[in-house]
């Protein structure tokens, strides 16, 4: 009998509306104690999550995460025919504060913050029952088909088309900053499906399978050395209907939670989204400065500016996080995330690449220069210090998720409830709006 036989049913036990907070922490407890293995728990609990990273590779990570996924923890307010518990918010925020402390990021970030709440949102039950538990596991990975190279800022104005043939679409186009498209079992994708519909009227919602000859990943590498985005090619790439998700031309309504989730995933600290370097976060700014005045260089924690800088990076830190608290609260019980996201996406976009760059700065002269394997590219990028890498990779913050511009105009009409812009192309139909 392996630990998931064993130790579900007490989580089971324990699922449900009204477990309290008193009823659910000790059966997690007796979860973590039997489940994660020893070596991890014991650096997490004296070290930290550089102990954690120590003893623990990401391939064994990526080996064990199904117990994880199994447990229902991952995502403990969905409904148990969804992967998790139907916990409360209190009883899930409890519960996440004890799992916090051992280190267990979600593999597939993707499925649960940009396909999941477009899933509770506007799904049917029996795309949530095929969908969503697999999204839990990590057994099918997701990316986002959104973004095109002429259609950036203005989402709505994309020209994919999605053509019915019996019951499948049949998709032609071209998607550009697809994070992991190389990796995806499955993507989220929007496409036209009526160009003589005004621009926001004719688009249409799938979930496309992306192990398709007709689908065809390439690389964008960046400025860090990673492959983390890239452009993606659909020529022909077949969605059966049943994989369309809402109305149809309705697409642009189900994307809102999509890109909402979207917003508050890369307002986090880090780098920035899904690929956080350098141990992006103020406490991180703490133990580079200490670490400088106990070398005994300039810079370092000795000095009153540098603390005073640290500091209120921590403070604004904060703040941040009780924003996206609120966020990730209504996700973990099954609500589309609202404006507010976008509150955490242009604060923490700014504040991110300021952390960052402070990071870098504290350095000194190592994060102008450092030895390295001149090679290729790829080799010396490789050589880099985390905390330079972390700054360059921040370079994006502000334009990934949607540019920050974008989210004040999504801020000034949802929150503040100021008029649009004016637009003078409103209720054209698509065919006739200029492209270039």
């Amino acid at each position: 009998m392996d630990s998931h036989d064993e130790f579900r049913p007490a989580l089971e036990a324990v699922a449900g509306p009204d477990t309290t907070p008193e009823m659910a922490v000790p059966a997690v407890r007796e979860w973590i104690e039997q489940t994660i293995p020893a070596a991890w728990r014991a650096a997490a609990e004296s070290g930290g999550a550089v102990a954690v990273r120590s003893v623990r590779t990401p391939g064994e990570y990526r080996e064990w995460y199904p117990e994880f996924g199994r447990s229902g923890l991952v995502a403990s307010g969905w409904n148990p025919e969804y992967g998790g518990l139907g916990w409360s918010r209190a009883t899930a925020r409890a519960v996440e504060g004890v799992l916090s402390r051992y280190h267990l990021p979600r593999l597939n970030p993707l499925g649960l913050n940009l396909a999941a709440p477009a899933l509770f949102a506007h799904g049917t039950h029996e795309q949530r029952v095929r969908f969503l538990p697999r999204i839990v596991t990590a057994e099918e990975i997701w990316c986002q088909l959104f973004s095109e190279p002429g259609s950036g800022s203005d989402l709505a104005s994309l020209s994919t088309r999605a053509t019915r043939d019996g019951d499948h679409w049949v998709v032609s186009g071209q998607k550009i900053w697809t994070t992991w498209a190389d990796k995806a079992d499955y993507g989220v994708l929007l496409a036209r499906t009526d160009p003589d519909l005004p621009k926001h009227q004719g688009i249409t919602y799938f979930l496309i399978d992306m192990h398709q000859s007709e689908v065809t990943p390439r690389p964008l590498p960046h400025i860090g050395g990673e492959t983390e985005f890239f452009q993606t090619y659909l020529d022909g790439a077949r969605v059966p209907d049943a994989h369309r998700l809402g109305e149809l031309g309705n697409g642009w309504r189900v994307a809102q939670a999509t890109l909402s989730g979207e917003r508050q995933m890369v307002s986090g600290a880090g780098s920035g989204g899904v690929d956080r370097v350098g141990g992006g976060s103020a406490r991180h700014l703490v133990r580079l400065a200490l670490s400088r005045s106990k070398a005994g260089a300039s810079g370092g924690w000795a000095d009153p500016a540098v603390r005073h800088k640290v500091v209120s990076l921590w403070c604004e830190e904060r703040v941040r996080g009780w924003t996206n608290r609120r966020v990730r609260d209504a996700l973990r019980n099954n609500l589309a995330p609202g404006p507010e996201s976008s509150i955490g996406k242009v604060h923490g976009a700014d504040l991110n690449q300021r952390v960052q760059s402070a990071a870098a700065e504290l350095l000194g002269a190592d994060g102008i220069a450092w030895p390295g394997d001149p090679s290729s590219y790829e080799a010396y990028a490789a050589s880099m210090p985390a905390e330079v890498r972390g700054m360059l990779r921040s370079r994006s913050n502000t334009i990934e998720g949607g540019t920050s511009e974008i989210n004040k105009n999504v801020l000034a009409e949802r929150v503040l409830h100021m008029p649009k812009e004016p637009d003078p192309y409103k209720g054209k139909p698509w065919r006739e709006l200029p492209r270039g």
